[in-house]
């Protein structure tokens, strides 16, 4: 990438469905890039007046089915060979977009690791468990599948990290994200019903055991990451992703009790 723009060879890719609450945060920072790809899942809401506010921005729609086909059809409409994969409530800060700027990719490695910082209605919090994840790569190098209820990105070749951060700030309501929780449950039902134990991480084997999973979700965030001391905001996330935890218990024992039933 010697001698060549930064924004002559990254794409970035905006997956969206209703997002009208973040997505303009998102673009405001990407006014770096020569072409931004949008692929839109027929949004009903602003969510593409505001996109096409920003003259950089391409717009595609496809109707979607898993994560894993609408983030590869993604891939396959970016022109350069890097892309920067992002979801709509991912606010790149200012030092990540120097390390944008200065990029040059080290020999051998294809895909780079991104962290978070996790924030409520714009309040940093000191920790969370959304885990760091691949965000920038050789679109060439690697593909998409799905994972339960997300996708995981297979990469032909090593991994290296970014040094700094994405603000992960989604705003919208919570009634969206009761709605979203139930879905990613109903295929996180399936992947636990489908994967034989000895397979399983450590984090789906507790999961598996129900009545495990929401009080040590619970104590875990608000005790040992500290996050009872980030004020209402913690306590927010505490009880979001304890409540998520219990909607995927409730629908593991609506499985069991429907194959005790049809037995």
């Amino acid at each position: 990438m010697e001698g060549r723009t930064m924004q002559a060879q990254i794409t970035p890719l905006i997956l969206t469905f209703n997002e009208a609450p973040n997505i303009g945060r998102t673009l405001k920072k990407l006014d770096w890039a020569k072409e931004i790809v949008v692929l839109d899942s027929f949004s009903s809401d602003e969510t593409l007046d505001i996109v096409k506010a920003f003259p950089r921005t391409r717009i595609v729609e496809r109707r979607f089915d898993t994560h894993s086909t609408q983030w590869n059809y993604g891939l396959d409409q970016c022109s350069t060979d890097w892309v920067l994969a992002l979801d709509a409530d991912y606010v790149l800060d200012e030092d990540f977009i120097g390390e944008l700027r200065d990029f040059q990719p080290q020999s051998g490695i294809t895909a780079y690791l991104g962290r978070f910082r996790y924030c409520v209605q714009g309040h940093p919090l000191r920790a969370t468990l959304y885990p760091p994840r691949v965000l920038l790569f050789s679109r060439n190098r690697c593909r998409y599948v799905q994972d339960g209820h997300t996708q995981v990105l297979r990469v032909d070749g090593n991994t290296g990290w970014l040094r700094g951060h994405i603000n992960h700030d989604d705003r919208k309501p919570l009634s969206r994200w009761l709605w979203a929780q139930d879905r990613y449950a109903l295929l996180e039902v399936d992947k636990l019903r489908s994967t034989q134990p000895g397979r399983m991480s450590l984090q789906d084997q507790i999961r598996r055991c129900v009545v495990l999973a929401p009080p040590m979700v619970f104590l875990y965030t608000l005790l040992y990451k500290g996050l009872v001391l980030d004020g209402w905001p913690g306590w927010y996330y505490v009880f979001q992703r304890t409540l998520a935890e219990m909607i995927l218990s409730l629908r593991l024992v609506e499985a069991r009790l429907a194959r005790k039933i049809k037995s």
